[in-house]
């Protein structure tokens, strides 16, 4: 398990895979759509997506002449799991904290005024 999580998250490190998943978000691609936005060559593109497809985070397919891309939203579930487990954390409230503070500022100008 430890390494298969290690795989999809160097997978999902870089920000160039990040974004062929963004885009398979919306449906399958054509290799050579995929690679459009990018620039870089065609050879570059297909190693990030043998990274991703190793990483179980895409499929990849044969139809006809044209090799087709398609996001395996499963293959995160792990990933998913792992990082709930840091959900047990409350998010921190910015303006209940900073009233709190300016509470607590107020007062101890109070303390030391009344000194």
């Amino acid at each position: 398990m430890s390494s298969e999580l290690d795989t999809v998250f160097a997978a999902l490190a870089d920000p160039t895979r990040r974004a062929i998943l963004t885009m398979l978000l919306e449906d399958d691609m054509a290799v050579t759509d995929v690679a459009e936005p990018f620039e870089m060559s065609l050879a570059a593109i297909s190693k990030h997506l043998t990274i991703l497809t190793r990483a179980g985070l895409i499929a990849q397919e044969k139809r006809g002449r044209v090799k087709w891309c398609k996001l395996q939203p499963d293959a995160m579930r792990a990933a998913s799991v792992w990082m709930q487990g840091f959900g047990q954390f409350e998010p921190v409230n910015l303006d209940a904290f900073e009233r709190f503070l300016e509470t607590e500022l107020a007062a101890q100008d109070s303390d030391l005024q009344g000194s």
